[in-house]
């Protein structure tokens, strides 16, 4: 029999700060993290951008990426996402083209319509909370910026991005599905409503897609939480920090920095907290290695996705890069040794969905 070939995974980091930390620290783990997923052969590194939070430090996510693709050498490294709505595009344009000028071939650019989470974050960027509404032209107006003949008003140029190939990718929820779908772009969806909700956006995405010159058929990427131990108990322990800070931030309005899990568990919660601290510890694929990788073929196999964004954080920071680690070996990612062997064993736990995989026209990017 011949083993179908690995899963495509990739990792988005969002520089969780932990408590008593700080912000420096996150991250520079990042970067440290961005380099061990290299060596675990996942396909893409990506940071994000938030906005005046306190357990995250990642808030100029074009800068960060510079710093990790200094670290690195092969690994894609890009955004997951940019806030389009709180810049102007052509200042966007011109960071990535800085990036990619600076690392062609290897930068992507991740792109959300999500604007600051506060009315105080709002008027400190200069954006108003309806300013995700013009998220499609904004777009528009960011890629336009890469053609070769763009001529902006009063023939501004965006240099050096202008007649640079650099990825885009739209990350959505919902209603931004259609908007990569008419952009002709790829699609970053997590399961945010539930995943019935998820599946249904992707099927509207692949019915509306339009192909572009960027991508010539649908590519979708799932994101969401794999975490890895080596027990079923220690794997979920895992969720449990992360699980906690979204349950403070509906209940209190403020997202903090990750707390260990013993702590939470042992914590008396008001019922709303724990109703909401609960919640948000389903919905995650969570335990051993090769149980792990089955229900994530599985995942793959009903979205029919092309790619997995893994988006794991808890507080302890070596179980999280042993989770990574797990994962990787079981799925069958192959490292800079290329191990062909350990690869072709724990691809064959993921056969359910590779061999449907079609890279379209991202040309294996």
């Amino acid at each position: 029999m011949t083993a179908s070939p690995a899963p495509r995974l990739s990792v988005l980091d969002r520089s969780r700060t932990r408590r008593g930390e700080e912000p420096a620290q996150a991250l520079r783990d990042t970067v440290a993290f961005a380099v061990e997923a290299e060596r675990l052969g996942y396909h893409r590194f990506w940071v994000s951008e938030h906005h005046g939070v306190p357990g995250v430090a990642g808030s100029a996510p074009t800068v960060l990426a510079a710093a990790v693709a200094s670290a690195t050498s092969r690994i894609r490294v890009g955004t997951g996402g940019v806030m389009l709505p709180n810049h102007q595009p052509l200042v966007v344009a011109e960071q990535f083209g800085v990036l990619a000028a600076l690392f062609p071939g290897r930068i992507d650019m991740g792109l959300g319509r999500s604007v600051g989470f506060t009315d105080g974050v709002r008027r400190a960027l200069g954006r108003e909370k309806d300013a995700a509404d013009g998220f499609p032209e904004q777009l528009a107006e960011l890629l336009s910026w890469f053609d070769p003949d763009a001529r902006g008003p009063g023939g501004v140029h965006a240099r050096p991005a202008e007649g640079l190939d650099v990825p885009a990718y739209v990350l959505a929820t919902g209603a931004g599905a259609e908007v990569a779908a008419d952009a002709g772009l790829p699609l970053v969806i997590a399961a945010v409503r539930g995943e019935e909700a998820m599946r249904a956006a992707i099927d509207r995405y692949r019915q509306r897609f339009r192909p572009s010159a960027r991508a010539e058929r649908p590519y979708v990427v799932v994101s969401g939480t794999v975490a890895v131990a080596e027990t079923e108990d220690r794997a979920r322990a895992l969720l449990v920090p992360e699980a906690w800070a979204s349950a403070y931030s509906r209940t209190h309005g403020e997202f903090p920095p990750l707390e260990p899990a013993e702590e939470i568990l042992a914590r008396p919660m008001a019922p709303r907290e724990r109703t909401a601290f609960e919640q948000a510890l389903t919905g995650h694929i969570a335990g051993p290695p090769a149980r792990a990788v089955a229900e994530l073929a599985a995942l793959l196999e009903r979205t029919g996705a092309d790619e997995f964004l893994v988006t794991t954080n808890t507080y302890d920071r070596a179980e999280l890069l042993t989770s990574y680690r797990l994962l990787a070996e079981a799925a069958g990612l192959a490292g800079p040794a290329g191990a062909a062997g350990g690869a072709a064993g724990g691809a064959a736990g993921m056969s359910g969905h590779a061999g449907g995989r079609s890279t379209g026209g991202l040309r294996d990017r």
